[in-house]
């Protein structure tokens, strides 16, 4: 069982960036695959981006790559995306997620959720 805490979401005007992380709590964090998605009003949940246990390994949604950065810190149990280059379409609730598996891009593999926190990029 892992419980996870995102922080860092805001307010931001287009072009802007913000520092996303998330806290997780329990001694197995390296046995995870970490990742973020996000969901803006009326629209369903959406892969953003996934790191692998090391943090050797990264995926990206295409409407994100080059511009957002996943990281992880395994001895501060915690997962970070860096977003640059913020336009007003990434505005969302973002979440973090973790999974036991290596299924990176499918939301139904992960196994815990934490409560996310709100982006909104102004035009």
């Amino acid at each position: 069982q892992v419980q996870l805490v995102e922080s860092g979401g805001g307010l931001v005007q287009a072009g802007g960036s913000l520092r996303l992380s998330c806290a997780a709590s329990g001694r197995t964090f390296t046995s995870y695959t970490m990742g973020w998605f996000r969901q803006a009003p009326g629209k369903e949940r959406e892969f953003v981006a996934a790191i692998n246990w090391s943090g050797g390994t990264t995926y990206y949604a295409d409407s994100v790559k080059g511009r957002f950065t996943i990281s992880r810190d395994n001895a501060k149990n915690t997962v970070y995306m860096q977003m640059n280059s913020l336009k007003p379409e990434d505005t969302a609730v973002y979440l973090c997620a973790a999974q036991y598996s290596s299924r990176h891009y499918l939301l139904g593999a992960y196994d815990f959720w934490g409560q996310g926190t709100q982006v909104t990029v102004s035009s």
